[in-house]
């Protein structure tokens, strides 16, 4: 039996057999996708939701950032091993199975991220530095970011950029807080991380709890969007796909393809080995490593400033309350420093939002049912519909408490719980033997479905006791 042989057909077509790319001999300038991860994923989980549970009940549920991290980092390698194998994405490789698994995904993606919520939280920390309407200033910030988005010549490259000066900014601020804003005796606590680790479910309840889970790091759709992400940068096979390009200001899209396949020979099989080792590398340095380091110090920081403090906001108020503490502490600069990152962090985060969401839907859309469109006409056109929607949603005065932060959180929370079992389904059966899961990894994606399934049930079940009143 072929490569070849192995892919579903029923409902697309058969890849290509190439072989395999060679793999890089100098990893720094590969290095990005992780970056972008890290990036995107810094935003309301790390500056609003992790730091708001740190202020409700201390350090004693910062570990469930490490679990969610880890989990997520075998979630994304899974990911990134069918679209290093095939240069398809890992929702192309779901409907193969059932034509319209990818619209599922794309739809719960398209939902959780319509409302523009990461906007808003960036123009409102504007509106503490200069003043002004918080809902113009979004409106200002969606015409933005749909500009950047329409003219990069190279739609990957600009958000790489902007992403990692946005790891920039975060870990500048790290650098400083960490001198001027926490003291020896806030210090001297941080190991209650693992000395005090607890699940304070009767003082959060599930959903947020389930929310924390879901954004340590990405979640949802944006994991899913990591085969995007490397087969842009020229991962594995995905060096043979074309990259979304700007209609504007970019060379003319090259015809696509569903995927490619490499037989398994000795030559293929060496430098698969070092495109694996290369991509787990590449997660762990920068998306496992920035996203707990981010998180354990925005909730330090939390925690040394308004721990215990009653009546905190449970929406973006709480950065105002944070900055106002953080300038009576160390002084008005240091408040003012604080906000100006935050503003850029989440701004930096809306851009990569509005990306991922796009770029799945229009994947799905090229792949499984106008097949003869362009996809990054197709990309395009989502960028300015979710534009358009963001904009009228806030001209109706449509705003974003920590509740729709919690229920786009849980929506993630069920997708991974989805698709972590599809995972297992398309690198088991499609991949040849030499490539497939198993072993430790396999018994992760096992974790995770138990993990996500069983918080969806219990925050579903809560839910239903609150509306109910039983």
């Amino acid at each position: 039996m072929t490569a070849v042989d192995q892919f579903p057909t029923k409902h697309l077509a058969a890849p290509e057999v190439r072989d395999l790319p060679e793999a890089p001999a100098k990893w720094f300038k590969q290095i990005g996708p992780g970056v972008i991860a890290a990036g995107v994923g810094l935003a309301s989980g790390e500056f609003i939701l992790y730091p708001y549970i740190a202020s409700q009940v201390g350090l004693v549920f910062v570990w469930a950032a490490l679990v969610g991290v880890t989990t997520q980092f075998f979630i994304n390698m899974e990911i990134e091993r069918y679209t290093l194998a095939t240069g398809e994405t890992a929702l192309t490789g779901f409907s193969r199975f059932w034509r319209h698994w990818g619209l599922v995904f794309a739809l719960m993606t398209f939902g959780a991220n319509l409302w523009p919520g990461w906007a808003t939280s960036s123009a409102t920390l504007v509106t503490y530095l200069w003043g002004g309407n918080a809902n113009y200033i979004a409106i200002g910030m969606l015409l933005t970011i749909g500009a950047i988005l329409t003219l990069a010549p190279v739609v990957y490259v600009a958000l790489e950029r902007i992403q990692m000066v946005k790891v920039a900014a975060v870990l500048l601020l790290f650098v400083v807080g960490a001198v001027a804003a926490i003291t020896a005796s806030n210090w001297a606590d941080a190991p209650q991380v693992v000395t005090d680790a607890g699940i304070p479910a009767s003082e959060l309840g599930f959903a947020v709890l389930l929310g924390a889970l879901a954004f340590a790091g990405g979640g949802g759709g944006q994991n899913l969007v990591q085969s995007n992400w490397i087969r842009d940068k020229g991962f594995g096979m995905g060096a043979y796909v074309p990259r979304i390009t700007s209609p504007v200001t970019g060379e003319p899209e090259a015809a696509s393809s569903t995927g490619f396949v490499f037989e398994t020979t000795p030559a293929n099989l060496e430098r698969w080995r070092a495109w694996w080792r290369f991509a787990n590398i590449e997660q762990l340095v920068t998306f496992v490593l920035i996203t707990v380091v981010t998180i354990f110090f925005t909730s330090l920081l939390a925690y040394s400033t308004v721990y215990g403090q009653p009546g905190l906001p449970d929406d973006i108020g709480f950065l105002e309350v944070e900055g106002n503490a953080l300038k009576e502490a160390v002084g008005p600069w240091f408040g003012t420093f604080f906000w100006v990152i935050g503003a850029f962090a989440l701004f930096a985060a809306a851009i990569g939002i509005v990306d991922y969401t796009c770029r799945l839907v229009a994947d799905v859309l090229k792949t499984s049912y106008v097949r003869t469109a362009s996809e990054s006409k197709l990309y395009f056109g989502l960028v300015w519909s979710i534009v358009a929607i963001g904009i009228v949603m806030l001209l109706i005065g449509f705003d974003q408490p920590l509740v729709l932060i919690v229920i786009s959180a849980c929506v993630g929370g069920l997708m991974m719980f989805m698709y972590s079992g599809l995972l297992i389904l398309i690198n088991r059966k499609i991949l040849p033997a030499e490539l497939r899961i198993r072993g430790g990894r396999l018994g992760v994606l096992v974790w995770s479905i138990a993990l996500f399934g069983s918080l969806s049930a219990l925050t579903i079940l809560q839910q239903y006791k609150d509306l109910t009143g039983g």
